[in-house]
């Protein structure tokens, strides 16, 4: 059984930066691509960026890139995301997810990922 725990959410004033973590539980977070995905009320779920089981292959959303930087740490089972520059657009509930196989690359579709963190609110005011 994977479980994902998000943290680090809040609210901050545009211009903020915030760092959400994800920890994972298991042996096999070092063998599976993750990501972050977010959901705006009224809005459905959308990718923010995703990153290979190494490392190597980090892809990000456009409306994110250039502000945000998603990283791990095998070692600790931890999934990061790094949002700087953050604008009120970015508010939203951000998810973490671990992908259904043990694929070399990333993903973006939802459907791609099997196992999701219960979501952390990030909300930034004008």
């Amino acid at each position: 059984q994977v479980q994902l725990v998000e943290s680090g959410g809040g609210l901050v004033q545009a211009g903020d930066s915030l760092r959400l973590s994800c920890a994972a539980s298991g042996r096999t977070f070092s063998s599976y691509a993750m990501g972050w995905f977010r959901q705006a009320p009224g809005k459905e779920r959308e990718f923010v960026g995703a990153i290979s089981w190494s490392g190597s292959t980090i892809t990000y959303a456009d409306s994110v890139k250039g502000r945000f930087t998603i990283s791990r740490d095998n070692a600790k089972n931890t999934l990061y995301l790094q949002m700087n520059s953050l604008k009120p657009e970015d508010t939203a509930v951000y998810y973490c997810a671990r992908d259904s196989s043990r694929q070399y690359g990333t993903r973006w579709s939802e459907f791609s990922y099997e196992y999701w963190g219960q979501g952390t609110q990030v909300t930034v005011s004008s």
